[in-house]
């Protein structure tokens, strides 16, 4: 039976590297986990007790394929909170993870063959996602000067029918300012490109709050998750704000393509939302994991990296150590029993002299892995 060439997309090689890490586990190695971008806590205990007293009212259906109305509002009144942002609860829909709000937003604004610009290094599944839906992903070539952040001169000539960013970013924990947003809406505003911007890791900031595009313009689409602040990966829940005449669009793209979101994950998604003591002491975990990383990873000998301004990464340039990240990584996990992800699957061009390193655990391992990752450097070595 033959494939489609859709289907044609790389491997998302960190679900690899976990792979291999869940194997030395399972031969008693006791790994330190670096390489997944997942909170190592839970879905908050507030948002697990709504749902088990839903569960005992009656069954969990199907939900609008928008979700539930409160859960929407909610939603809208935090943009309020947060930004101080006036959303109209209608513009705000719930979808399966922010994977089903990216196959949504392609599919709603992009024709086949259209080109999207994504910042690299960025999230793998961009691509792919694009790919699988014959679109072209262009690869925007950042630099360390801006953060690793895209700016309307990397594609000035791409010619381009929409851009994808990501504030803060991942794998780089980057973040763009009021200004950098505007400069780049305006530019595809001037270009008659779309405009995407992804918000996952939204709440999860250090020294300050990140920018959402809502704040600069409502013509946008902002695509957000319950997974990484609210720290509910597995329970597949997110949402997307888009224009107020985009929205019957989508709907009835969701209602075929999904259905709904799941009715039990948005249960305890709305439930979340109010847990914010919980959700402030996962903060001042990578609060302090941060420190650790940014002090551990120069003493260990990895010293070029932009600090993180948001998310729980480090992506540090490893030129003076390797040309081979894939193999770097598979080492430190042999030898020092440390799982780290390879910069390949952030930037297909420039990630083999790269590695990204996850914050996201206990501060117990993080510094139990730092300490690994310095003994392992030191006896590299000459």
């Amino acid at each position: 039976m033959r494939n489609s060439t859709r289907s044609a997309v790389d491997p998302f090689i960190v679900m690899d590297v976990m792979q291999a890490a869940a194997k030395a586990e399972a031969e008693g190695q006791h790994i330190i986990h670096m390489e997944v971008g997942q909170p190592g806590t839970g879905a908050p205990k507030g948002a697990v007790e709504a749902l088990k007293n839903a569960m005992d009212d009656g069954a969990l259906g199907y939900t609008v394929a928008l979700g539930l109305p409160a859960l929407r509002a909610r939603i809208a009144r935090m943009y309020g909170e947060w930004y101080n942002v006036d959303l109209d609860p209608n513009r705000v829909v719930i979808t399966s993870g922010s994977s089903g709000g990216f196959i949504l937003a392609f599919t709603s604004l992009f024709d086949t063959g259209d080109r999207v610009g994504i910042g690299a290094p960025g999230y793998p599944s961009y691509r792919q996602i694009l790919k699988a839906l014959a679109l072209t992903p262009v690869d925007l070539q950042t630099s360390l000067e801006n953060r690793l952040q895209p700016v309307p001169a990397d594609f000035a000539d791409q010619d381009l029918a929409g851009l994808l960013v990501a504030s803060p970013a991942n794998p780089t924990g980057t973040m763009l300012d009021r200004a950098a947003m505007g400069d780049l809406i305006d530019a595809c505003a001037a270009q008659n490109a779309s405009f995407i911007s992804d918000e996952i890791y939204h709440g999860v900031e250090y020294d300050q709050k990140a920018v959402t595009a809502l704040e600069v313009t409502d013509d946008c689409y902002v695509i957000n998750s319950f997974s990484k602040y609210f720290s509910m990966t597995g329970w597949r829940v997110g949402w997307m704000v888009v224009p107020e005449d985009h929205v019957r669009v989508v709907e009835r793209i969701a209602q075929n393509m999904f259905i709904c979101a799941p009715h039990a994950s948005q249960v305890a998604a709305l439930a979340a939302m109010d847990c914010e003591a919980e959700l402030q002491a996962n903060m001042d975990v990578y609060r302090a994991n941060r420190a650790l990383m940014l002090t551990g990873l120069k003493e260990a000998g990895f010293t070029s990296f932009a600090p993180p301004d948001g998310a729980f990464y480090v992506y540090a340039d490893v030129s003076e150590h390797t040309s081979d990240s894939l193999s770097f990584a598979a080492e430190i996990l042999e030898k020092a029993q440390v799982s780290v992800t390879p910069g390949l699957d952030f930037d297909p061009k420039r990630g083999a002299t790269t590695l990204r390193f996850s914050y996201a655990r206990s501060t117990a391992d993080i510094a139990e892995g730092l300490a690994r990752l310095k003994t392992f450097m030191a006896g590299r070595r000459p």
